[in-house]
């Protein structure tokens, strides 16, 4: 049976599956980087590194199909930084895990004023709580970062990112659980 031909609920339920299924995914993944916290600071280092030379590839083929010689120039420069970047991060994983620790303190920082303004938008929605806890947990892991770097690289990484990824799948479980009781209540 396709999709199109399912009602309305049922591809809601069918989605928020998924969603829920995605969750606990996040969730166990976040348990496995605090248990092993040096191996996944090591992991993401490394699929960062992967990430930024899969790109610089991307940008030089792209070179190749833009027009004009200052797109093509700029695609040139950009790809070769992206895969400069790239190549570095891998050759170099620990050095480049003492930078990816402040990034991530960064990133750490925006994604808890990101869930902030998220769980204000969504106050009336049933679980929408569990997103200021998931805002609070993600900025005391931002000033940890700030805290104690560079010397706790070496833990912070995969300790941080699995904690940012435990509670944020149990923030996403629970207002999935709120939504999926709303819709068997209208189905």
């Amino acid at each position: 049976m396709s999709t199109t031909t399912l009602a309305p609920s049922a591809i809601l339920k069918n989605s928020l599956g998924w969603v829920i299924a995605l969750s606990v995914v996040m969730i166990i993944a976040g348990i496995l980087a605090v248990i092993m916290p040096p191996i996944a600071g090591i992991a993401i280092t490394i699929l960062f590194g992967w990430l930024l030379t899969v790109s610089g590839v991307a940008h030089l083929a792209y070179a190749w199909q833009t027009r004009g010689t200052g797109a093509i120039l700029w695609e040139l420069l950009l790809g070769a930084a992206y895969l400069f970047a790239g190549i570095y991060t891998l050759l170099h994983p620990l050095l480049s895990m003492v930078s990816l620790t402040l990034v991530l303190g960064v990133y750490l920082f925006v994604e808890a004023v990101l869930e902030f303004i998220m769980a204000v938008r969504l106050r009336p929605m049933a679980g929408s709580g569990w997103l200021f806890v998931d805002g609070i947990v993600t900025l005391a892991l931002a000033i940890m970062i700030w805290r104690n770097w560079p010397s706790s690289s070496a833990w912070a990484l995969g300790l941080l990112v699995g904690f940012s990824m435990l509670f944020s799948g149990m923030s996403r479980l629970m207002i999935s659980l709120a939504a999926r009781r709303v819709v068997n209540q209208i189905a």
